[in-house]
């Protein structure tokens, strides 16, 4: 399983407990001075200047840039490398693998495209594993919810048949399509390589990045905008990617807790940075049109990583940039 699928698939407590903060270096122990770098290591002693630290015996982990671990090794650190590679960021997994028990809840998946490589045992539209067969194009889908839509359009007391709705089958079939279509999207694709070696130990901020998505509970969108603040390691990421990232996650069927916790684990994934933030203000269309109708009513989360949420002055730092004019 690709680690953007098992981001898809987890709930927005189960990022909470898969990420670890001591896959970053702590702000009590190593400082963002110029002549004290978070991302420095020995090139003497050729591992992590940080390997000394204690490391907690837990549950089993996975590398989350899919590096293999033997089962002996501790659930959560920053494992010692040769060289000068920096150390390698691990994501526990509570313990199980989330290819193995299949227990874990899963966001609703469309197939993948017919290019897509691997074998498809956990396909959902196929089921019979002796068949030689392609999971569908998005594309061959319309049909079938066309024609979900039309019996919606009956059910609603319409006439499917009449000018103003032939089409609409068909136009809304397309248009949630395109309001998911970030199911086939990865990591790996969006970056396409845009991660660059740079000597840069700054914060770097993209603030007030749109974003639409689809409420999960109802159905219905819900809309705003993502501030995004990494500390880079000796890499840097591509800034459009970060807006990319976004759209990844935000063009699934959501809830905002989610969405929040999978962009910052995500450009966690891309960068290995000494920490990431990421604030989402959104307004829910669900809670807007029906319900309590509140129509002024913005709901904010915020996921701090790493040295954002050990170090109070670097979070306020990111904070003041978001909120400034």
């Amino acid at each position: 399983m690709s680690f953007t699928r098992q981001l898809s698939e987890m709930s927005a407590s189960e990022l909470n407990d898969a990420i670890d903060d001591t896959n970053f270096p702590q702000a009590h122990i190593l400082s963002r001075g110029r002549n004290n770098s978070v991302c420095s290591t020995s090139s003497t002693s050729g591992t992590s200047s940080l390997a000394d630290r204690p490391q907690p015996q837990t549950e089993q982990s996975t590398a989350i840039a899919g590096t293999p671990v033997e089962e002996e090794a501790p659930a959560s650190a920053l494992v010692p490398v040769a060289g000068n590679q920096r150390p390698r960021l691990i994501l526990k997994t509570n313990g199980s693998s989330p290819d193995s028990d299949g227990t874990q809840p899963k966001t609703p998946m469309t197939p993948r495209t017919s290019t897509t490589p691997g074998s498809h045992e956990k396909c959902t539209f196929h089921h019979d594993l002796e068949l030689d067969h392609k999971p569908p194009t998005r594309e061959a889908l319309l049909p079938d919810m066309a024609r979900s839509y039309r019996l919606l359009l009956g059910g609603l007391g319409e006439n499917p048949d009449r000018q103003g709705l032939i089409k609409t089958p068909e136009r809304a079939a397309k248009a949630m399509l395109y309001f998911t279509k970030g199911y086939d999207q990865s990591l790996e694709d969006v970056l396409n390589g845009a991660v660059f070696d740079e000597d840069h130990d700054e914060m770097v901020v993209v603030k007030d990045i749109e974003m639409f998505s689809m409420c999960e509970h109802h159905l219905v969108p819900f809309y705003g905008k993502v501030s995004i603040g990494y500390l880079p390691c000796n890499k840097i990421l591509g800034l459009s990617k970060l807006a990319r990232i976004v759209e990844i996650f935000a063009r699934r069927l959501q809830v905002q807790e989610r969405l929040t916790k999978q962009i910052a684990v995500a450009v966690t994934q891309a960068v290995q940075p000494a920490g990431v933030a990421v604030v989402v203000e959104g307004v829910h269309m669900c809670m807007v049109m029906r319900g309590v109708q509140k129509i002024n009513s913005k709901t904010v989360t915020s996921t701090m990583l790493g040295v954002f949420r050990d170090d109070p002055k670097t979070r306020e730092e990111f904070l003041n940039l978001v909120n400034s004019k």
